[in-house]
């Protein structure tokens, strides 16, 4: 009996990648891997290089050194190919003002030469109620619903969705979710941007947080948290007077800032002598919890970015650019 043995290839394998812009490591030698079916997110601030990998991911800027295999092709050298067989939504997605998304759908198949179901797709994308409505008509949700339709056109095995419901509200964004878990059920890979944090821990399978052109973690995003967050804690809303007398009756580490006392748990038992002693100081304390970091609190540990109440990063290079 002969016995085939059946190699499998990752839709996306990256090695060393650098892409470099004067003075300015854009990439700096980032390695990675995505796998078939996965939901991968690449997340970083403004200026932290995963613009330009995507980029050169997708075949539209040419890397400096390393090596890029997405589908098995070299997408600048065989970007013709590769094309035929992904699906992309850029930042900002917009198409011409006098067309409805069922007619888009139906350009886009004439352009890629394939045959299309329209109404297939635009149920696929949530799109029943708007599919004869203008695109200048159509809502900011509804439009990315349609680029997210004509990403489909060609059947493509890998999706890059660059930022997709930037801007959009939060019953937009959900529905933008709902939709790319339907691709993820019928097996599609899927490569996310995101300024989103919570957007990244609710769809994607696996994380990698770059900063400066490299990647600095990598991984699930509990993985990641537990690897790089301050474990669980207790927060008690107090003054810096019980802060200190916490410490001092107890052998607790204690942090004080802006009237929140933060006590490290290294066992469960660690935080009934924190609330013991504050009893027993006869000082006035408010509201009490334990809580772990988020993907947010890690974020902003290894970027030193900021992240504001929506859980959206803002933290941008010197000139504010992407790159």
């Amino acid at each position: 009996m002969t016995l085939r043995v059946v190699l499998t290839v990752d839709p996306i394998e990256v090695t060393s990648l650098k892409k470099i812009y004067g003075d300015i490591k854009a990439v700096d030698g980032i390695t990675f891997s995505v796998s078939k079916g996965e939901v991968f997110a690449l997340l970083g601030p403004n200026g932290a290089g995963k613009t330009t990998a995507i980029e050169i991911m997708e075949g539209l800027r040419k890397r400096d050194q390393g090596n890029v295999k997405v589908l098995g092709f070299d997408p600048w050298k065989e970007g013709h190919k590769l094309h035929k067989k992904i699906g992309v939504i850029p930042q900002d997605f917009t198409f011409f003002e006098k067309a409805t998304p069922r007619e888009a759908i139906l350009y886009y198949s004439d352009l890629f030469g394939v045959k299309t179901n329209p109404d297939q797709l635009i149920k696929e994308v949530l799109l029943e109620d708007s599919d004869k409505v203008l695109f200048e008509n159509l809502s900011g949700g509804q439009k990315q619903k349609t680029g997210l339709a004509l990403a489909l056109v060609n059947s493509p095995e890998l999706l890059f969705l660059d930022e997709p419901t930037t801007g959009l509200d939060p019953n937009a964004r959900r529905a933008i979710w709902e939709v790319i878990r339907g691709f993820k059920a019928q097996g599609k890979t899927i490569v996310l941007t995101t300024h989103y944090l919570d957007e990244a821990q609710q769809l994607s399978d696996r994380v990698a947080i770059m900063n400066h052109g490299q990647i600095v973690a990598i991984g699930t995003a509990d993985e990641i948290i537990e690897q790089h967050g301050s474990g669980e804690r207790l927060e008690i809303q107090g003054t810096e007077e019980l802060a200190n007398y916490i410490g001092e009756n107890t052998e607790l580490v204690i942090n004080y800032n802006e009237g929140i006392i933060s006590i490290p748990l290294k066992q469960k038992i660690d935080a009934l002598a924190a609330l013991a002693a504050a009893e027993q100081s006869k000082l006035d304390w408010g509201e009490i919890r334990t809580r772990r970091d988020s993907l947010d609190d890690v974020f902003v540990k290894l970027v030193s970015g900021m992240v504001d109440e929506h859980g959206e990063i803002i933290f941008e290079n010197s000139n504010g650019s992407n790159i």
